[in-house]
């Protein structure tokens, strides 16, 4: 398909997807077990949805914009309220593990039970299990598509190959799973991720200018509007929701709403889209 032949809901000229992984502490856990008993790197994990979930929430009714929360299940067991206020204010609440897993090295079995551990934990806290998938770090194993698949999960957001949405395909067959690729460069951990312990990045050199970060984002912005693309912002809230971070994600968001045919939609809203029409 050509980028010319995407069409969009009321004739928008691109989608805007605003998402959140809100790892907490897992994403530290994952990285090296002994967080557990760390209370300094624990507490950059906790800061996503305690301090900073409430603060995107304000931002995003503010400017009457919906999100999609991908989010570990034992994030939302540990953090209830935080969790159902996200669901209680109409974004979408999607599967992020259970605990920050990386399925590439999970058996097709072990990632089955992952995943029905966080939508029951999902159903038991907001009635509803999750639409949508985002696989922690990015990383699938050679099975993780055809599980989901056969899962009833409308939609992945996990692959790194296109501008726009597609269609899955699995053993040669085009599916209904449709994928929403996300972008590296769209991504706020690359620019202000860190920790001292465990190092991460390796290289303990990242912390980029909020100047640069928020040019980057906006010069994507435009390239994707003028292409009439799927524009996926890919955030963290120990990341993006910090003062100073928050600030210029308004910034960012007034710069997208300056255009007046931008459809700000759900992954889930995005996905039944293009499966619908394409």
């Amino acid at each position: 398909m050509n980028e010319s032949e995407i069409r969009w809901p009321n004739d928008a000229r691109c989608a805007v997807m605003l998402s959140f992984d809100v790892d907490g502490p897992t994403n530290w856990i994952n990285r090296d077990k002994r967080v557990w008993n760390f209370p300094k790197a624990y507490s950059l994990g906790e800061y996503g949805p305690v301090t900073s979930v409430p603060r995107l929430l304000d931002l995003l009714e503010k400017y009457s914009v919906p999100a999609t929360f991908y989010v570990p299940g034992w994030v939302a067991e540990h953090y209830p309220k935080q969790f159902q206020e996200v669901a209680k204010a109409g974004h979408e609440v999607g599967h992020h593990g259970y605990l920050h897993e990386f399925f590439v090295d999970k058996t097709y079995d072990e990632q089955k039970a992952i995943i029905e551990r966080s939508q029951a934990i999902f159903k038991e806290l907001v009635g509803r299990e999750a639409q949508g998938f985002r696989s922690p770090a990015g990383d699938f194993s050679a099975e993780t598509q055809g599980l989901l698949r056969n899962m009833g999960f409308l939609y992945s957001s996990s692959m790194r190959g296109d501008d726009r949405p597609y269609r899955t395909v699995l053993d040669g067959q085009v599916t209904d799973l449709v994928e929403i690729p996300a972008r590296w460069e769209l991504d706020d951990f690359i620019y202000g991720g860190y920790n001292y312990f465990p190092a991460f990045p390796l290289s303990q050199d990242r912390i980029a200018s909020h100047t640069w970060v928020y040019d980057n984002f906006a010069r994507e912005f435009d390239g994707y509007h003028r292409f009439g693309l799927c524009y996926v912002l890919m955030m963290h809230p120990q990341v993006i929701g910090r003062p100073g971070r928050i600030r210029m994600l308004e910034r960012l968001v007034q710069h997208i709403k300056s255009q007046s045919d931008v459809w700000f939609a759900t992954g889930a809203q995005i996905a039944q889209w293009w499966k619908q029409n394409y």
